[in-house]
């Protein structure tokens, strides 16, 4: 990082007042009616309605607006594990994120615990609070766990986004770039390099739309997962593949897909070459990516690469996903957030990336023009529409799969 972006970022999050969220009022407070009304003797009526009705909490309180950003700071970014203090200002900008993509009010909480049970009671005990909880941060295996149990014991959503936000923009990308080089998931021979959580949470939602396991071929830092490899855990374990490919290089020789959620500068040129012919690149290391995409693109001209970077075409971005999705299952009151609403996700993604840009996305983005097609797989953060495309889907899902508390009006518009 430049000195320049260095003490600009510090800059960011120090002025005008340190950090990034507030907390302001709803209603007003300036007479002594008001107060009367907001504190003692009133507040005791909806206290009484809601010791009767719990339900009643979504009526005269916040929480079916107000999400939950929890970490214990052992996976920050990417540099690993700093501590519940330090995991802080991501924790800040993803309630940013929340509020100003889809007006979802959310707080941070950071637990100084590294052990999973000492997590999963601590977040189960607050859980009450909010109407849904965002898992960040936590380093695997121990956050497939934490998860787990907290779906089990907690009657809101709770999402891990480094999960399954990172697993739903890159799902929704990957199936446009399929379509674009002629090929279908189905077909496609992945080679993942990468095996934390959120390298599983692709590999199974790409599974649950269509994927054929045996044809995935997932590498942690000892190669390729192999059945009978010593030493995989249960997670791990799950992609398994019966070959004898050991190395990236085995893995990737022919592969349709690449999909790197790994470290800097590990696809080769000669790897590249191996793919098939019209491959996709997925390299999503940040803040570098497994290759550069100047270095592709000059080595491969039938490829379409997408990275995890703002300042390249194709940016896998889970500011696509995470506010839209915690936007309409709080609309329906939905207890989790299921795997029918993922793929609606998914598939809203997928569709809004193939409508006509908006004049507004291009004047963000500084275009004079931009359309479906392989520099354009994914639709950009600032599009507004991703709210009423997304939200509606997912509340719509939640619906038909059981898990909404509440049917959505009809004219349910989601609006910041």
């Amino acid at each position: 990082m430049s000195n320049d972006l260095t003490q600009d970022a510090l800059a960011y999050h120090a002025e005008p007042v340190p950090g990034k969220i507030s907390v302001e009022l709803t209603t007003s407070a300036e007479t002594p009616q008001d107060l009367a009304l907001a504190y003692s003797p009133g507040v005791a009526e909806p206290c009484r309605a809601i010791a009767a009705e719990k339900d009643a909490a979504y009526l005269y309180t916040g929480k079916g607006n107000l999400v939950a950003v929890i970490s214990n700071g052992t996976a920050v970014l990417g540099l690993g594990n700093l501590g519940p203090l330090a995991s802080k200002p991501v924790m800040e900008g993803k309630a940013l994120l929340f509020k100003r993509f889809a007006g979802i009010n959310s707080i941070d909480i950071e637990v100084a615990t590294e052990d999973a049970q000492e997590f999963i009671e601590t977040v189960q005990r607050i859980a009450g609070t909010f109407g849904g909880i965002n898992l960040e941060d936590i380093k695997a295996p121990e956050c497939f766990e934490i998860e787990s149990a907290l779906v089990e014991l907690c009657d809101i959503p709770i999402f891990h986004d480094d999960q399954h936000g990172t697993a739903i923009v890159t799902a929704a990308g990957l199936l446009n770039a399929l379509e674009i080089q002629g090929k279908r998931l189905q077909e496609a021979v992945i080679t993942c390099l990468g095996a934390g959580a959120a390298a599983i949470a692709c590999m199974r939602l790409l599974v649950s739309m269509g994927a054929r396991r045996e044809n995935i071929y997932m590498l942690d830092r000892r190669g390729v997962i192999y059945n009978g490899r010593e030493g995989v855990n249960a997670y791990k374990q799950e992609f398994a593949n019966h070959t004898d490919k050991r190395s990236l290089s085995d893995a990737i020789a022919g592969a349709d897909v690449f999909i790197g959620l790994s470290g800097a500068n590990l696809l080769s040129t000669d790897m590249l070459n191996s793919m098939a012919e019209k491959p996709v690149v997925f390299a999503c290391s940040n803040p570098d990516p497994e290759i550069k995409p100047e270095l592709a693109l000059a080595t491969r001209d039938d490829l379409i690469i997408a990275t995890g970077r703002s300042d390249y075409p194709n940016q896998v971005n889970n500011v696509l996903g995470f506010p839209f999705i915690f936007r309409g299952a709080l609309d329906v009151r939905a207890s989790c957030i299921n795997e029918a609403m993922k793929v609606a996700a998914v598939r809203a993604l997928c569709d809004l990336a193939k409508e006509p840009v908006t004049a507004e996305v291009l004047d963000v983005c500084g275009l004079s023009s931009l359309e479906f097609g392989p520099d354009y797989i994914i639709p950009k953060p600032m599009d507004s529409r991703l709210l009423t495309r997304l939200a509606p889907a997912v509340a719509r899902a939640a619906i038909a799969s059981g898990v909404a508390g509440i049917a959505l009006p009809e004219d349910y518009a989601p609006v910041v």
